[in-house]
């Protein structure tokens, strides 16, 4: 897709070249790389190779969100991998919310993925998909569900309604082939979660057909937990993941 709007500050695609271990880091859901620097950061000072895409139709304006389609997203999340692959040997892919969403969607791809790691995935929303059927073009944004004071996600302030329709149909391509995702797995559920359901995680945890996987609740953080208090106990358990597999 094309898009209208320049790319926002701190909406930037984020890529830092380390060794042949290489990561990749998908944001929500409107919402831009801002929500998985920390992340990002933590993973680049450990030597990783890191790439964070900037979804198409993301981190510049609602209309060019309106215009992006589920398709534009999963290829986005399929370009940022193979990116990857021509620098390193072994790729982890880790996502927060949608992006978590796109993250099982390559491990139903790609079946030699090194780990997967989503963060909060959505996978079943039955509130968001009523809402898909006003006949309003933009609702009010769903960014920011953080428990932590004075923090903010940087995301779109409206959200298209033709953007929740194409989410409500990922999710349910995903849904349906998540006996497809063999790779290890470790997944990260905040046990409060004002956004997307708890449930959903516990959803794709039973229902991956992978071999190793832990779930591990994360209790002080709503959606956004990236920037929320289990910020560090978080990317903490995802640089054990990574690193007990290289």
């Amino acid at each position: 897709m094309d898009e209208k709007y320049a790319v926002v500050q701190n909406a930037e695609e984020l890529y830092h070249q380390g060794n042949e271990i290489g990561v990749l880091v998908l944001h929500g859901f409107t919402g831009t790389t801002q929500s998985v620097k920390p992340v990002y950061n933590v993973l680049k000072d450990k030597g990783y190779t890191v790439y964070a895409p900037r979804l198409k139709g993301h981190g510049t304006h609602h209309e060019d969100m309106e215009k992006s389609t589920k398709e534009d997203w999963l290829s986005s999340a399929q370009e940022g991998y193979e990116k990857l692959t021509e620098a390193c040997e072994r790729i982890f892919v880790t996502g927060l919310s949608m992006g978590g969403t796109l993250a099982l969607h390559l491990g139903i791809q790609y079946q030699n993925i090194a780990g997967i790691i989503p963060i909060n995935p959505a996978i079943d929303m039955p509130h968001l998909k009523q809402k898909s059927e006003t006949e309003a073009r933009f609702l009010t944004g769903i960014g920011s569900d953080i428990k932590k004071e004075d923090v903010h996600e940087l995301a779109y302030e409206k959200t298209p309604v033709a953007s929740i329709r194409e989410l409500t149909a990922l999710m349910e391509k995903v849904k349906n082939k998540l006996h497809q995702v063999t790779s290890p797995l470790l997944l990260l559920s905040s046990k409060t979660d004002n956004v997307v359901p708890p449930r959903n995680s516990q959803y794709v945890f039973s229902n991956v057909e992978s071999k190793q996987k832990e779930m591990v609740t994360l209790p002080n953080s709503f959606h956004v937990a990236t920037l929320d208090h289990d910020q560090g106990f978080l990317c903490e358990k995802i640089v054990k993941f990574i690193s007990e597999r290289c």
